[in-house]
């Protein structure tokens, strides 16, 4: 490929690049503002309301903090110095832990929203405000302790040129750390990641089982409608799981980008690009389902 159509090539993904981020702000602050509008005017919240308006308000961050990287990357404005580059880089590491956790979360809350009485899980159901802080508190903490790592190895990026560092944008790289911290750190985020979707993957396949036991019941009874009561914890049960399977895809596509950009790619800036698209896909496009598929939020602002 010639230097002009690569770099037409660059200015595309560019474009779609700092579309997706306006997109994604813009969606996640509407489902945020309302979800404080439904918790202010009825005064009683969904076990998943509060879980989905953390989740948007980590999406917005991780959003606007990967739109200063892109421009860090694209040369548009160097980040600066090193205190700069360590809360950048620290930062949308840990909004990305966030989103995964917060994800599983969501997942986990919806079945046992769905579970029926004579279910183990019944008892978890009715949840205080407190208790869901404390699980957020919990969350947070976890995951600044294990992306920790990136306060102490970002660096702003010398002018001299070493093969040792992992250069992130244009003004940051990373350095090589000991292999005791690397194993611990390594173990850490690979512990997070299998608990984490582990427990959504086994709570996706529990509500999947009991959709279809419904769905076995009502053909039983020879009923084609649903009950009102039914119904809307249905249609959010299947928007959790589309959301679970988006999330599963984007997971694994820019888990594999990762690795080989690493390994080929020799951390391009259009391959660096293209990993933080999808990256950033399911903080996009999340919100967009949640409000296109949850009834009151069209109502909230009609």
């Amino acid at each position: 490929m010639n230097k002009n159509g690569r770099f037409s090539n660059f200015i595309d993904v560019q474009h779609i690049f700092f579309f997706e981020i306006i997109i994604g702000v813009m969606a996640n602050t509407f489902l945020l503002l309302c979800h404080v509008l439904i918790f202010l005017l009825e005064h009683k919240a969904k076990p998943t309301d509060l879980t989905i308006g953390h989740l948007s308000l980590i999406h917005i961050a991780m959003l606007l903090i990967a739109g200063f990287i892109a421009i860090d990357l694209f040369g548009f404005q160097h980040l600066g110095d090193d205190t700069t580059c360590k809360c950048v880089i620290y930062l949308h590491r840990l909004m990305r832990g966030l989103s995964i956790c917060t994800t599983c979360l969501l997942s986990v809350l919806q079945a046992i929203t769905l579970s029926p009485r004579t279910c183990c899980l019944t008892k978890f159901k009715h949840k205080s405000l407190q208790q869901n802080l404390c699980c957020f508190l919990f969350l947070w903490v976890f995951n600044m302790l294990i992306n920790g790592r990136f306060l102490i190895s970002t660096v702003a990026t010398p002018n001299v040129t070493s093969h040792n560092l992992i250069v992130v944008t244009q003004s940051c790289s990373i350095l090589p750390i000991t292999s005791f911290l690397k194993y611990i750190s390594l173990s850490l985020m690979v512990f997070q990641h299998m608990t984490f979707i582990g427990l959504m993957a086994l709570s996706s396949g529990y509500m999947v089982i009991l959709l279809c036991k419904h769905k076995r019941q009502l053909q039983h009874l020879h009923c084609t409608k649903l009950s009102p009561k039914s119904s809307p914890e249905k249609r959010a049960t299947q928007t959790i799981l589309l959301l679970m399977s988006f999330f599963t895809v984007m997971y694994v596509l820019d888990s594999i980008i990762e690795y080989t950009s690493a390994m080929l790619w020799n951390h391009d800036p259009i391959s660096r690009c293209i990993q933080m698209l999808i990256g950033n896909g399911y903080a996009t496009v999340s919100p967009l389902v949640l409000i296109s598929t949850e009834r009151r939020l069209i109502k909230c602002f009609l």
